[in-house]
């Protein structure tokens, strides 16, 4: 790889660190090819890329980026994944993933500038999604009303029950 080559992965990798709100630093051994062609699908699912990375490189590209913080732990075979949006999704397409081959593990994280362990976005991956949180948050502000509605319609219709029940009994005698 000529030097030209090298500048502009590092130009890349300074664009998507730049752009990126969040990155997760991947340690990956013994992963075969078809399982990382199946992981690279998955990611890109959830709308967020996985990409192997040359320290060396990745370094250089982290330089005045909110990534440079972590950049002690790029050492030995390095992946990252990285998304714009959804980091919950992204965490828990590569925990689903990592819970299958032993021979990857998070090693950190960047999330809006702030540093989190790999326990840490495993922590991440355990939480609900964007959706699921809203689909709550609408479930509880739907229960009362319809608590209301419940207890208003139910003299209502008691009151139908009776009335019904008289009128059959005037029709029976």
């Amino acid at each position: 790889m000529n030097r030209s080559e090298k500048a502009e992965i590092v130009a890349k990798l300074k664009q998507i660190f730049e752009d990126s709100g969040s990155v997760i630093l991947i340690d990956f051994k013994s992963v075969n090819v078809p399982d990382m062609t199946e992981l690279r699908r998955k990611v890109r699912e959830s709308d967020s890329q996985y990409q192997v990375v040359k320290n060396s490189l990745a370094l250089r590209a982290a330089e005045s980026t909110t990534v440079e913080e972590i950049k002690q732990h790029f050492d030995g075979p390095t992946a990252i994944a990285y998304t714009q949006e959804n980091i919950v999704g992204l965490a828990k397409v590569m925990r689903d993933f990592i819970e299958d081959h032993s021979g990857m593990s998070f090693r950190v994280g960047v999330l809006d500038g702030q540093v989190l362990s790999g326990e840490q976005v495993t922590s991440l991956a355990d939480m609900p999604s964007r959706e699921e949180l809203l689909s709550k948050v609408l479930f509880l502000m739907n229960a009362p009303l319809t608590q209301m509605v419940l207890a208003l319609k139910s003299p209502v219709q008691k009151l139908a029950y009776l009335l019904r029940q008289l009128e059959e009994n005037k029709s029976q005698a």
